[in-house]
């Protein structure tokens, strides 16, 4: 296996993966929108500047796989592509920070639907340590999971590791636009905005731009001080944002992975759907969502999917992966 790694691929592909591809007209698209914003943005040149760099990195690796085009190669393209998004997600803050937020529609909602506000309920009904922790252990562990599918496939089932890559960062990119024109933050970030007297009280007002100067994140709640408590509170402390709330993507993306594991390996769906279940029961006792959120992120997991893979079937079948000679 080792050796596999490393053999020069018989048919290497000669341009951009597709995950490359996707994540470039991204960057392009968030680009244009910089500079229609340009003079509301606080530093645009900057914002400009990494773009850029991302595109030159990108670029750069792929005439470097042309010197070793193996397998070890693609995957570290891969694997690039697949970190650049914890760039891309707070980005979307420095976009939608500007319209007015909509987290009073989503509260009030929620509060009509189930007659109080279940990311409260939930983590003031089971504080307990084991429940934290679980919850939290699920929470965190949204990126392992990712990088365990997407290795299993590399691995396992390499005929697809482009496509499943490419369909992973392509369902990123569609829940960040959403992200983008739809500014919701999530109980974590409006709760503290409006106050705990308005939540009890079922009060929910309009706030208008007030993330565009704030972003006051609400301690977690649960078991503080426990191991997951702390690696997910130190984790959102420096990389959260008052964005990205609705619908949830930690669901549709682990959804669209768990739909991933089942189709490359029962055994491997099997082992993820405790994680699954915790994960997605940890976005509202964290009170990082709305419970509607979540539903509606694992609703919109497979639309999303049908989507991307219709993309790839559409823009990139034909084109040979790189493949490592026999």
């Amino acid at each position: 296996m080792a050796l596999d790694l490393f053999k020069r691929a018989e048919q290497p592909a000669k341009g951009l993966f597709a995950i490359e591809k996707v994540a470039l007209a991204y960057n392009l698209l968030t680009s244009v929108l910089i500079l229609f914003l340009f003079q509301q943005m606080d530093h645009p040149w900057v914002m400009l500047g990494q773009r850029m760099v991302i595109a030159i990195v990108t670029l750069l690796l792929m005439n470097l796989y042309r010197l070793a085009p193996c397998k070890l190669a693609a995957y570290a393209r891969v694997v690039i592509q697949m970190s650049l998004l914890s760039y891309w997600y707070p980005d979307t803050y420095e976009f939608n920070r500007f319209l007015p937020n909509l987290d009073h529609l989503f509260a009030s909602v929620e509060q009509f639907i189930f007659g109080m506000q279940p990311s409260v309920w939930f983590c003031h009904t089971f504080p307990q340590l084991l429940v934290s922790e679980a919850f939290n252990l699920g929470y965190f562990f949204y990126y392992p999971m990712m990088l365990i599918v997407i290795t299993f496939y590399f691995l396992r089932r390499y005929q697809w590791f482009e496509k499943i890559s490419f369909v992973l960062a392509a369902s990123f990119f569609i829940y960040y636009l959403i992200y983008i024109f739809v500014p919701v933050t999530g109980p974590q970030f409006y709760f503290p905005a409006i106050g705990s007297d308005n939540v009890s009280q079922g009060v929910f007002p309009a706030i208008g731009d007030y993330f565009n100067l704030h972003h006051e994140l609400l301690p977690g709640p649960g078991f503080q001080h426990g191991f997951f408590y702390d690696l997910v509170e130190d984790s959102q402390q420096v990389g959260e944002r008052p964005t990205a709330a609705f619908p949830s993507s930690h669901v549709g993306i682990a959804t669209i992975l768990m739909i991933m594991a089942w189709r490359g390996s029962k055994t491997l769906f099997a082992c993820l759907v405790p994680f699954y279940m915790l994960l997605c029961g940890a976005t509202v006792y964290i009170q990082a969502h709305y419970a509607i959120d979540a539903i509606v992120g694992f609703l919109s997991a497979f639309l999303v999917y049908v989507a991307t893979t219709w993309m790839f079937k559409r823009w990139f079948t034909g084109r040979v992966s790189p493949r490592p000679a026999s």
